[in-house]
């Protein structure tokens, strides 16, 4: 039975998060050279358009279709044929609601893989892998964590929000695509932030729109919609305040980059344990996201070499292991879901980290073949002209800014 109260609230949080995407792309855009925000943008409105049709043509059903074996939903759900208003057993809301807060999940998970291979892709074939990634790695993931009879689903997997199907797959994936496609060329140009107002404002809007992401994920008005609301904001503090201190003691000064940085990490490493922990949890998963991620970012991209372009990796991959482990530790079953190794229960733990580990090994092995056959197909970087002159011209015949006499 359709419930208003949960259906107006649903509303709600499929618009916060659908305004993640193009959020996103500001964030990125500010982060990115001044010749390269137009091609950042773009890429990130044009997946919101793509996978939107995507996700109703064959997508959804493939996630959250009637299961076949544990693997991959049946196609009776294709073209959203018998998708009416009725809701799924055990929901409140009607079921093409549910299509359209899913189908924002499936739109913002390959935007974010957009600032691995920023400033240096074509965008023939960034379109291309955008498609065969969410049908080949996102989908399939889906199914496994969240549908009902999906194998790690039904193993009870914890995933409240999309840690692992959303920010360990583009994370993972993330750091293989930077490999494939190598590092950034430029002449020593400076890879400084062009514009850190947009990359602030991005954030700030993330932030925002997060709420509608992890609070939206209970699926309705309820205890555990405060409960992940609640821990969504103090994630997203201590993680914030914790990078900032960290920036303070190793480089001498607080920055801004650094702030919004961690409060990014912050937010992903809460994801998968939203609806799950306590507020005084929820602190120590966004400090310990944020700390990781800054090790990764400030240390580990330096050392081994790889051009993450705007540090994908280093905060949502790294952040998203952390807060799935973490959701094994922490996790309380008089919020929600069921209790963690700190309340008594050890064999959560596994079973997130073996959801970890499924999560890597489809996004690399998934991304490794999915980049081989676009490249062999349409070719997947731009000339070293191109890339010099920036994407913004050669591209899209494009520039964001102009000067005038």
């Amino acid at each position: 039975m359709i419930n208003a109260a949960d259906t107006v609230w649903m509303l709600i949080a499929t618009a916060l998060v659908m305004m993640m995407t193009p959020t996103l792309g500001f964030f990125y855009g500010g982060l990115v050279r001044k010749k390269n925000i137009l091609s950042v943008l773009i890429q990130c409105m044009v997946i919101l358009s793509v996978i939107s049709i995507q996700w109703v043509l064959f997508g959804y059903t493939l996630a959250f279709g009637p299961d076949k074996g544990g693997i991959i939903g049946g196609l009776e759900w294709a073209f959203l044929n018998g998708v009416g208003l009725t809701p799924l057993e055990g929901q409140t809301i009607p079921h093409q609601l549910f299509v359209c807060f899913q189908m924002m999940f499936a739109v913002i998970t390959p935007a974010l893989i957009v600032g691995a291979f920023a400033e240096r892709i074509k965008f023939s074939g960034f379109l291309l892998f955008t498609i065969l990634w969410s049908t080949f790695v996102y989908d399939p993931m889906a199914h496994w964590v969240w549908a009902t009879g999906g194998w790690l689903f039904s193993m009870g997997a914890l995933d409240f929000a999309g840690g692992t199907v959303i920010h360990i797959t583009a994370g993972i994936s993330a750091l293989v695509f930077s490999i494939l496609i190598g590092k950034r060329g430029g002449n020593g140009q400076s890879r400084s932030p062009h514009n850190l107002p947009f990359a602030v404002l991005g954030a700030s809007f993330l932030w925002f729109g997060w709420f509608g992401f992890n609070a939206g994920s209970a699926l309705g008005v309820k205890g555990q919609t405060v409960s992940a609301f609640l821990n969504t904001n103090t994630a997203a503090a201590g993680a914030a305040v914790t990078w900032m201190m960290l920036d303070w003691i190793t480089h001498k000064t607080p920055t801004a980059l650094g702030v919004i940085t961690g409060l990014v990490a912050g937010l992903v490493a809460i994801t998968p344990a939203a609806g799950y922990v306590t507020p005084m949890a929820s602190i120590i998963i966004g400090a310990g996201g944020s700390i990781l991620g800054f090790i990764f970012v400030s240390y580990v991209k330096k050392k081994f070499g790889y051009d993450d372009s705007l540090d994908v990796f280093g905060v949502h991959g790294i952040a998203g292991i952390w807060g799935a482990l973490a959701t094994g530790l922490f996790a309380c079953k008089e919020i929600g879901g069921t209790d963690g190794l700190f309340y008594g229960n050890p064999h959560q733990l596994w079973i997130q980290f073996l959801t970890v580990i499924v999560a890597i090994a489809i996004a690399a092995v998934g991304t490794f073949v999915l980049y081989k056959i676009c490249d062999l197909v349409i070719g997947m970087r731009v000339e070293a002209r191109d890339e010099n002159i920036g994407l913004d011209l050669t591209q899209h015949h494009e520039a964001a800014y102009t000067l005038m006499d």
